[in-house]
């Protein structure tokens, strides 16, 4: 966006607990941090963000978070003035109260139109009667440049066979070890696939608060032999390899970007299948073909979709490695995201 769109860049400071900010040093154009101050309960404003709409821009793209009161001023000001604000966020979940649907319907109109992460936030606001029009789907991405290039030296090790000497398939999760990712349904199901006879290894890479209890429930199950800790890794090639070589990649939770990894480096992703509490990057799932979707909170659907899997794939073929890397090439990544930026401010 810098190099071919010419824009400044507004950060708010608030870091909103873990999420590690942005490393402003890399940018050339002029980049600016406006503090974050609380108001009252979950409202707050952004300190200069208002003093924008005075200033020479004739287009803003801001995340309109329906709690930043300096962001409804800003949409207020900028259509009085006739300049055209866009927002970039989910737009759209499907749990929606009144008063927050009131409240995205009047932001809706004051805006220039939307830029949203999926299609099916689209379908919905469509439904709800918002202008088509308006809406325009970016999607999302990671580190696209930098991971395609480690994708492309890519080579099968035995990475997993060293570690469990075995050969059995290999699954993994990759992300925070955290309670929303309800993790330990999957040690549930594994547990209960192990008693089948079904055996397979499990890769947990992250940290996180709810690491002890896993690594209780693996204890308790006694999958000590079948599943690695592996830790947090930030390190593209490491994580690469990981993905590279893993058969399955499962969110029994909210499955986000963690999809967008995992099809990257050509593994599959399984996740629940109740869309309004996902993420939007589910939509990069296609059943049978990226992965595949079982029942939410359901420990009985979430192992027998695996067991499904596994059958239908006792080796990942190149087909479905294809198909992964086809989804990301073709819409999760910065090109494509730019490409509708361009086209929306046009």
């Amino acid at each position: 966006m810098e190099k071919e769109l010419c824009c400044d860049f507004y950060f708010g400071t608030d870091t909103f607990g873990e999420i590690k900010k942005a490393d402003l040093s890399r940018f050339q154009h002029k980049i600016q941090e406006l503090p974050f101050v609380h108001i009252f309960k979950n409202f707050y404003l952004l300190k200069g963000q208002l003093k924008l709409a005075f200033a020479s821009y004739s287009h803003y793209i801001i995340t309109g978070q329906p709690y930043n009161i300096s962001a409804w001023l800003l949409l207020i000001f900028n259509k009085i003035q006739g300049k055209q604000t866009y927002i970039w966020n989910h737009g759209w979940y499907g749990s929606e109260g009144f008063l927050k649907k009131v409240l995205k319907k009047i932001q809706f109109k004051l805006s220039a139109g939307y830029l949203l992460y999926g299609t099916y936030a689209k379908e919905l606001m469509i439904q709800e009667g918002f202008d088509a029009k308006k809406l325009h789907v970016i999607y999302n991405s990671l580190d696209y440049t930098r991971q395609l290039d480690i994708r492309n030296q890519l080579k099968k090790t035995h990475i997993y066979k060293e570690k469990f000497n075995n050969t059995y398939p290999n699954l993994l999760f990759i992300g925070r070890l955290t309670k929303v990712k309800k993790l330990d349904m999957l040690l549930k199901a594994m547990q209960k696939s192990h008693d089948k006879g079904l055996n397979f290894n499990f890769i947990f890479i992250g940290e996180g608060t709810e690491k002890d209890l896993l690594k209780n429930l693996v204890a308790k199950y006694d999958l000590e032999q079948r599943v690695w800790f592996y830790g947090a890794s930030y390190d593209e090639k490491v994580i690469g390899e990981l993905l590279y070589n893993a058969d399955l990649c499962v969110a029994p939770g909210n499955i986000g970007l963690t999809a967008i990894h995992s099809l990257m480096f050509g593994t599959p992703a399984i996740t629940h299948s109740n869309f309004v509490n996902q993420m939007p990057e589910f939509e990069a799932i296609q059943e049978g073909k990226t992965g595949g979707f079982f029942k939410e909170n359901d420990i009985d659907s979430l192992k027998e979709r695996i067991e499904k899997w596994i059958e239908d794939h006792p080796k990942k073929s190149v087909n479905v490695i294809e198909n992964c890397h086809g989804i990301i090439d073709t819409y999760y990544n910065p090109a494509y995201q730019l490409k509708v930026i361009k086209e929306v401010l046009a």
